[in-house]
This record gives C-alpha cells, sequence and structure tokens, in this order.
C-alpha cells in the first residue's frame, strides 16, 4: 500500500500542471450534469467531493514537498489569506487538522444530504442536518478559542502552488515542466542572443510621455506591486485578537447562526421564522463586529465576503419561494428563446428543483 501511494505521489509532482487542468475541467463538468439522467445530481455532487478532497489531499502534498527544500523559495510572493491560513496550520497541530475536518465536512455535506434524502424520513434528514451543522460550529468554535481572532474562509491555504517551488529534482523529473534528463551538452546560444551588440529598442515605459498625455497607466501597473504594511508583517499577526467582549460576541453568534437556522427549519412551527431570524443574527454580528483597519486586509477581506453572502438569503424560505423563484423561472423562460442563452437557461431551469429540494445547495 505504501509503495503504490508513493508511486501515485510521484506521479503527481511529475504532472502538477496536466492534473491540475484535469481537475478544472471536471469541476467544470459538474455544473452541467444535474437533469441529465435519473440520479445526476447524485452523481454530480459525488464527483464534486471527490475532486474536493483530493485537490486537498494534492494541495497538501504539494505544499510539504515544496517547504521540505530549504533553497528555493517562490518566485511570486504568497496571498495573505493563504500567508495567514499557512502560518496557523505550522504554529498549531490543532488547528491543522480541525479545519482540515472542517473542509472535509464542508465538501461533502450536499452528499451526505442527498443520501439521507433517499434512505430517511423527511424529519430524519433535518435531525441529520442539525448534527452537521452542530460538528461544523463545534470545530469553528474550537479554531476560535485557538486562534483568539476572527476566523477566515477557508480555514486552510487556497490552491496557490508554483511548480517553481518545488526540488529540482522533482521538476527535472517532471515531463509536463521541463525534460526529464538534463542535456548531454550545453544548450546552444539562442539567436536573439548572438548578437548582442545592437542596443535594444527603449521599452515605453522607459520614455518621456509627450506633453498632455497622463502617465497613469505607470502607476496603474506599479502599485499593485508595491509592498505594503501587511506585506511585510508577520503572518499570525495579519488578523488581529480579538480585543473586547464586543468583538467576541459579534464573533460566537455568527458561528452559531447556521445551527440556529437549521433547528428551526427542523421543526415545521418555526420555519416561517427561521429566515427572518438568521438575517437578524447577522445583521446583529455585523454591528458589533469590529472595524477593521485599512491595513488589516485579510480581516477587512473576510469581512466584504461575509456581506456578500448576505445575497444568499434571497435564495431561502419564503423570499426563495414568492420573489426569487418568480423572477428566475420568468427569466429563463425568456432566455430559452434566445439563440446562444438557450443552453444556459436549460442549465438554469434544472437547477432551480434542486434549491426546493435540498438545503446545502443555498447554504454557507
Amino acid at each position: 500500500m505504501s509503495s503504490a501511494l508513493a508511486r501515485y505521489e510521484d506521479f503527481l509532482v511529475k504532472n502538477v500542471s496536466t492534473i491540475s487542468s484535469v481537475e478544472s475541467t471536471l469541476k467544470s463538468i459538474t455544473w452541467l450534469l444535474p437533469g441529465r439522467f435519473k440520479d445526476a445530481e447524485l452523481a454530480s455532487e459525488a464527483l464534486s467531493a471527490l475532486l474536493n478532497v483530493t485537490s486537498l489531499y494534492h494541495d497538501t502534498l504539494l505544499a510539504k514537498i515544496a517547504q521540505n527544500d530549504t533553497k528555493r523559495k517562490p518566485i511570486l510572493p504568497l496571498p495573505l489569506h493563504t500567508k495567514y491560513t499557512r502560518a496557523w496550520c505550522e504554529k498549531d497541530r490543532k488547528y491543522k487538522w480541525t479545519a482540515r475536518i472542517l473542509e472535509l465536512v464542508r465538501f461533502t455535506q450536499l452528499l451526505v444530504e442527498m443520501g439521507m434524502r433517499r434512505k430517511f424520513s423527511e424529519k430524519n434528514r433535518w435531525r441529520g442536518v442539525v448534527v452537521i451543522e452542530s460538528i461544523k460550529v463545534i470545530l469553528r468554535l474550537v479554531m476560535l478559542r485557538i486562534t483568539r481572532r476572527p476566523l477566515v474562509s477557508p480555514a486552510i491555504p487556497e490552491r496557490y502552488f508554483d511548480p517553481a517551488s518545488l526540488p529540482p529534482s522533482s521538476i527535472h523529473s517532471s515531463p509536463t515542466l521541463v525534460p526529464t534528463t538534463p542535456p548531454a551538452s550545453p544548450p546552444a546560444t539562442p539567436d536573439h542572443l548572438k548578437n548582442n551588440h545592437v542596443p535594444l529598442q527603449p521599452s515605453s515605459l522607459m520614455l518621456t510621455p509627450p506633453p498632455g498625455h497622463s502617465d497613469s497607466s505607470i502607476e496603474d501597473y506599479l502599485l499593485p506591486k508595491a509592498l505594503t504594511t501587511s506585506s511585510v508583517r508577520p503572518s499570525l499577526q495579519l488578523v488581529a485578537p480579538l480585543a473586547s467582549i464586543q468583538d467576541w460576541l459579534a464573533e460566537v453568534i455568527y458561528v452559531a447562526r447556521p445551527l440556529i437556522y437549521v433547528s428551526m427549519l427542523s421543526t415545521s412551527r418555526h420555519k416561517d421564522r427561521a429566515l427572518l431570524t438568521a438575517l437578524g443574527i447577522d445583521i446583529l454580528s455585523r454591528n458589533l463586529r469590529r472595524a477593521p483597519s485599512c491595513s488589516a486586509s485579510v480581516e477587512g477581506n473576510e469581512y466584504a465576503r461575509r456581506d456578500r453572502d448576505l445575497v444568499w438569503y434571497l435564495f431561502r424560505g419564503s423570499a426563495w419561494e414568492l420573489y426569487t423563484r418568480p423572477k428566475l423561472e420568468s427569466l429563463v423562460e425568456k432566455a430559452a428563446h434566445v439563440p446562444g442563452l438557450s443552453l444556459i437557461s436549460a442549465v438554469v431551469k434544472d437547477w432551480v428543483p434542486l434549491i426546493d429540494e435540498y438545503y446545502y445547495y443555498t447554504a454557507l
């Protein structure tokens, strides 16, 4: 078993680019499967969950290989989110495994709900969803206790792999990156370097702009590459610790919100109030949370993501049944007769019933 795993890992390292392309292609296909045949949504979600879990394993393996080689550094700087979450995974083993388990639950939660819907009664299905949300709340509270900082999503480093960060032996054995064996003789001088006595034409960035011409294009190019305070700040300090009871309260109620929502949905008498209650908790958490400083880009991006996620309330409960779904169905019917949009219309039409049937299609 270990030898087979070692061969697979070697194959992965040698075909990084190809495997990444295959994963992206298959993930795109999963969006087109629902509605194509019986239980197509189950096959689509099973494939999606398998791809997500496999990608998580690949990312972990490639990051470990790159980190074991201390002589090489990535060409491009890491995104701040990746830098922050990687620092916590390296600092605290409990955080690393809690975050990984949370991501595994998120990858498979919809697939589990589909299985419960086919095997159990509606009441037991909702009990299962409540159990899943309880597990997620416990895992998030554990991470909150470890970091004592606002949680970011995802809690593990996002895929940001540079093939140049692999050890030289791995790169040279990869048919997708460079030849598997070094050349027997020094490579020939490229044609464009044989005569280096002819001066190069000056770059447009080095020329003085003509009168009345703005140099904003140069500034637009250079500004994103300039160092900021977040770029040089220690990784664990990219998000400041929670300092007050109000900060803690805002984060705790945000973490508990999904569990409160599904608990109310699981009882028929509270379904009408569940949406307004969850929305009220979200707004309360938003008003209680602290305002991040301009330099706290990781925390600011996380809060911006939470604000954008409020749009999902349009796809839940009475908001979905009375407003969003009729509007969407009307739009789909109109687009079905427009050349070029009929395919998109058919895909959306196949997805609409799934939002009615499954909670996790619009859950966060």
